[in-house]
């Protein structure tokens, strides 16, 4: 396993970050792996050399950051883990259960520590943009959480580009602790963050550690023009259904699919090899509900794309909708 700086941080992270919303109950997914069936998992990341473990308090309603914080445990050294979380989604519609205020966040970030039974988080993000609380808001109370000690670095997810540089800016005005990474949506089939986001954040030295590398398993060449798939997730995940299966998805697909095949390989690896050549990207965020596929995931960060195989997988790209910040 190969680590890395996340962003302009002395904080080093495996290039390979595992995604823990796979873990938790099924009662809040179908496609949800129980507690007892995702332990192994988490045992073989950490003998795989992954030290970066990316939860959210909205997984499994709260049962997610229960799994993970056990099975960290149990399995290794809380210093030798990098444990990130992420604050923004309510479990009901009543006020005060979600978003991005002062209230809120000291409260969920409370929850988040019981649950993940540590007294620290080393990368506390938030999940969304707010757009009912002043950004001012949000960045004092995650600023006074790092003061405070219960979390180490800041990070952020999927939001416009101005969003993001005005939340730098007033950091840097207020002397505030400022957002070290950018956890984004990206993919072979979803690029339209390069416009943008990417360059900024490249700019500013911001890790990005990209969701759904795979296309929430679209690039795994299992899924049909006709939205049908061989997972369960894949015949559920409407989400998936409406952020993808274009006519020109597919076509990048096939190309995928094509190189894996002229490799010896499997097209999410090449798809997550592809986004590991990407200037700024620190660690993609992957799932896996089969021990095979966490195995050939992190096998992927040593294949090397040559500058003529990543430009024939990008052709037939068509630009998308934006998709991701709701």
């Amino acid at each position: 396993m190969q680590y890395i700086n996340l962003g302009n941080t002395g904080l080093k992270v495996s290039r390979i970050c595992l995604g823990m919303m796979t873990y938790g109950t099924p009662k809040w997914r179908d496609w949800v792996l129980d507690e007892e069936e995702s332990r192994p998992f988490i045992q073989r990341a950490l003998e795989l050399g992954i030290n970066f473990f990316d939860t959210a308090n909205a997984y499994s309603a709260g049962v997610s950051e229960e799994v993970t914080g056990r099975a960290l445990r149990d399995f290794a050294r809380r210093e030798e883990v990098v444990i990130a979380t992420k604050v923004y989604f309510p479990y009901n519609d009543k006020p005060n259960q979600g978003g991005l205020s002062r209230l809120h966040i000291m409260r969920a970030a409370e929850d988040s520590l019981r649950r993940l039974g540590t007294d620290y988080i080393d990368l506390y993000q938030i999940h969304r943009w707010d757009y009912d609380t002043p950004i001012e808001e949000t960045l004092e109370a995650l600023h006074d959480l790092v003061k405070s000690g219960k979390v180490r670095y800041i990070g952020a997810s999927s939001m416009f580009t101005w969003q993001f540089a005005k939340s730098l800016y007033l950091a840097d005005l207020h002397g505030w602790t400022r957002f070290v990474s950018m956890q984004n949506h990206y993919n072979l089939v979803y690029r339209e963050e390069e416009r943008e986001m990417i360059p900024f954040c490249n700019d500013q030295g911001i890790g990005l550690i990209p969701w759904s590398p795979l296309a929430r398993g679209f690039l795994a060449g299992n899924r049909t023009r006709d939205k049908s798939g061989q997972t369960p997730r894949s015949k559920s995940d409407e989400f998936a259904h409406e952020m993808y299966f274009q006519d020109t998805d597919f076509d990048v697909l096939d190309r995928a699919i094509e190189l894996a095949e002229k490799r010896g390989v499997t097209s999410a690896q090449i798809a997550l090899a592809w986004m590991l050549h990407k200037p700024g990207v620190t660690a993609p965020i992957i799932g896996a509900s089969k021990m095979r596929h966490l195995e050939e995931l992190v096998a992927a960060a040593d294949i090397q794309l040559s500058a003529e195989e990543i430009a024939y997988l990008e052709e037939p790209y068509q630009p998308h909708p934006v998709l991701g910040h709701t």
